[in-house]
């Protein structure tokens, strides 16, 4: 049974993503993570676009890259229970999708909790 994602739409949950201070940069976007706190084993995800990356053409075109990249690679690599936000940069549009699903799904790999190590 796949994991069910929901959107981050309220700037809090933008906001508390960022301010954990995790995540992880590639060419084609930026991937920041938080623990959900609700208990809940969905996965949160919210996507933004500045002005550095160009009209509102360009970031909308932008988002919509990062929403079908999002949905392919968080079903693969994304971890229950947790909150992601990706950010576009000016390659977003530019790069393959192939490599921008690469790009997300090591992102959300490396952002992953790591198991506790016990001795």
């Amino acid at each position: 049974m796949p994991i069910a994602l929901e959107r981050l739409k309220k700037r809090s949950q933008f906001l508390a993503v960022a301010a954990t201070r995790r995540k992880w940069a590639a060419d084609g976007l930026v991937l920041q993570a938080r623990a959900r706190e609700d208990g809940s084993d969905h996965i949160g995800i919210g996507f933004t676009a500045t002005k550095k990356v160009g009209n509102a053409v360009v970031r909308n075109r932008a988002r919509r890259r990062l929403k079908e990249a999002a949905r392919v690679a968080l079903r693969r690599a994304g971890t229950a229970g947790f909150d992601y936000v990706a950010i576009a940069r000016a390659a977003t549009q530019a790069i393959p999708f192939e490599r921008l699903v690469a790009d997300f799904e090591a992102a959300a790999r490396r952002l992953a909790p790591r198991p506790a190590v016990t001795q």
